[in-house]
């Protein structure tokens, strides 16, 4: 039997790169997917997917800092399969700026979006999963900026460190209702889309005042491509999971285990 089989999921930000993969991983899985995001064309696409692989998906488009947009997405899940089991909130939007070059508004709208867009799902969905009496999983997407200092991405690498601590807070105040709660930390992805793949090849090559080399500094032979990231998430939906919340899951081929002046790959300096 597949580990989903016969649960509802929402899915924020269902971009055909991490949000879009986990969606169509947990459908295979069993699971049907509500697939939200900002863009309708993307939301839709993902649900086309999942669809024509035989599974069953619905679009709900919407800015997840929105409250309305959240009971939408979950009174769609509500009237459609009269459930919901599964949230993973990982709606983003990347804004690579420091604190000199990075606007205030601009600083808040992306805590807006990752913090607020949390809140906002995290409550319309358990919400949902209390009336129901029978529990459910929300599984919050984190980075590795949220557990090492990022120069030059301020907004992205604060949001993410909040989203931490925000999952540990709504684990405790949910347990009680046999809601888990936990995180779910990728890193660097390499991108199979081809639009994630022009977006990544832009800014490698932009000129940036913080150069990243992410590939000399993985213990492991490559960066985890989105796929690398659907067993973590669907464990943490499925009922194997039972007893696991408030904690987190990483894969990220060991980049935040490694010693700090370690270069796995690529010149090494001396001590």
């Amino acid at each position: 039997m597949r580990r989903l089989e016969g649960k509802v999921a929402i899915v924020t930000g269902t971009s055909p790169n991490i949000g879009g993969t986990l969606a169509m991983g947990m459908a295979a899985e069993g699971a049907r997917i509500v697939c939200t995001d900002l863009s309708a064309e993307v939301c839709g696409d993902c649900a086309e997917k999942i669809v024509a692989a035989g599974s069953d998906a619905v679009a709900v488009p919407g800015d997840v800092t929105e409250s309305g947009h959240a009971d939408e997405a979950v009174e769609s899940a509500l009237s459609r399969w009269g459930r919901v089991d599964v949230l993973v909130n990982n709606a983003v939007f990347f804004d690579q700026r420091g604190i000199e070059s990075m606007d205030y508004d601009a600083y808040l709208r992306q805590l807006q979006v990752i913090l607020g867009g949390a809140f906002l799902f995290t409550r319309a969905a358990a919400r949902a999963m209390v009336s129901s009496g029978r529990g459910g999983s929300i599984v919050n997407v984190l980075s590795t900026a949220a557990f090492q200092g990022q120069p030059g991405n301020i907004g992205y690498a604060t949001g993410k460190s909040g989203l931490l601590n925000f999952t540990r807070s709504a684990a405790m105040e949910y347990a009680a209702h046999g809601i888990r709660v936990n995180g779910f930390t990728p890193t660097a992805t390499a991108p199979t889309d081809p639009a994630a793949i022009a977006q990544m090849n832009d800014l490698i090559d932009r000129p940036q005042e913080y150069r990243m080399n992410f590939a000399a500094q993985l213990p492991m032979s490559r960066l985890p491509s989105p796929a690398d990231y659907v067993g973590a998430v669907v464990f943490l939906a499925s009922d194997d999971a039972a007893m696991i919340t408030g904690t987190n899951i990483t894969v990220d081929g060991g980049a935040t285990a490694k010693y700090w002046p370690w270069q796995p790959h690529g010149t090494a300096g001396d001590l």
